[in-house]
């Protein structure tokens, strides 16, 4: 088991990574107050919710379970949260415990954040996706109709508990789909984790434990350095969004849930690859090399059929890393070096867009 111990400016908590953690109970003395409420879906608490109650025998214990998908990350399902623990009386000594992917710990946490103005939660993320990305870093929100992820908060957990095995249970798309975010990392601050990408990515795949255990703590130890020094995404955070400008806008235009989001990043990290190619900021040589890697970890790398420039700029206008409603991009200078640009020309963005391929690679059905 490691553990990287995170310090703020307002908030000091560990993440556990290791295997065995949900069954061990490491989660335990971060938890406040003698009142629960767990916050799973249906999928999730049918694998994994019983081993939990298990290990809170002393505390009042109360569920919230919500259907599965994207299309739950929204207003509703966090007023339906708000009304129960109103319901169950829970206090600013409550704790809130998310049990599940990306979705349930961005509502559980906006949730938390909003409740008596902030109670404590405890992340265990349940997809590799949440295991190395959203899970960390105290982002939490909700869709709009219009925008992905446009309405949140910044607030830290107690504490989050990465349990390697919870992934055992992930099919190949889920897989996958933690791996866009595992490759994005080294592409934009980590050469060598690029290249051991290269050589290990079959076995990634495969959910070989040794790779996996690696992978996922190198992905938390990256983030961590980022919002680190900088908690509230006013500079060097924004790295972290390689490819999610371009992503965010196939999630919206498909339909959530349509695509995972790490299908849709991986898109976006090719868009952004050619536009860093195309403004002479990266060597045209890499492209292969990124196209390989994201190929053989089955993820799909074309513009959706039927997108154009049209629909990806309305879209784009709308991302909230904009600033002074100028688009704001982050791009590569070369594969380990990321790159934030602030004022690219949306005429030379819908040229490039509409010459990209657009066709669906893999045995991925949409």
């Amino acid at each position: 088991m490691k553990i990287i111990k995170i310090n703020l400016l307002n908030s000091k908590y560990p993440i556990y990574i290791g295997s065995g953690l949900l069954k061990k109970g490491v989660y335990i003395p971060y938890i406040f107050g003698k009142q629960i409420i767990i916050i799973t879906n249906k999928k999730i608490a049918s694998l994994y919710l019983d081993i939990l109650k298990k290990k809170l025998l002393l505390y009042n214990v109360k569920v919230v379970i919500l259907p599965d998908g994207e299309q739950q990350k929204n207003i509703a399902s966090v007023k339906h949260i708000w009304d129960l623990l109103i319901y169950y009386g829970l206090n600013r000594t409550s704790t809130v415990i998310a049990l599940g992917g990306g979705v349930i710990g961005d509502i559980s946490g906006f949730t938390a954040s909003c409740y008596q103005r902030g109670i404590s939660i405890i992340h265990i993320p349940t997809t590799l996706l949440s295991q190395v990305d959203s899970s960390l870093g105290g982002k939490t929100g909700v869709n709009h109709e219009k925008v992905k992820n446009m309405i949140g908060s910044f607030y830290q957990p107690k504490a989050v508990i990465i349990d390697a095995d919870l992934i055992n249970t992930l099919n190949n798309r889920e897989t996958s789909s933690g791996i866009s975010e595992i490759i994005k990392y080294s592409l934009i601050c980590d050469y060598i984790f690029f290249k051991w990408l290269e050589t290990n990515i079959k076995k990634l795949v495969t959910l070989n434990k040794t790779i996996l255990q690696f992978s996922i703590l190198k992905s938390c130890i990256i983030k961590c350095k980022f919002f680190i020094k900088d908690e509230k995404e006013k500079n060097i955070r924004a790295l972290l969004n390689l490819g999610h400008t371009f992503g965010h806008a196939i999630e919206q235009y498909k339909g959530y849930g349509n695509w995972l989001h790490g299908e849709a990043i991986s898109v976006g990290i090719m868009i952004a690859t050619k536009v860093s190619i195309e403004i002479g900021r990266l060597k045209a040589s890499v492209l292969y090399r990124i196209y390989n890697l994201l190929l053989k970890a089955k993820l799909p790398i074309y513009v959706p059929v039927g997108m154009t420039s049209t629909n990806f700029i309305k879209l784009i206008k709308l991302d909230k890393k904009n600033l002074y409603e100028k688009t704001r991009l982050i791009l590569l200078n070369r594969i380990g070096k990321g790159h934030i640009i602030n004022n690219i020309n949306e005429k030379f963005l819908c040229t490039l867009i509409d010459y990209l391929p657009k066709k669906i690679k893999l045995v991925l059905n949409r």
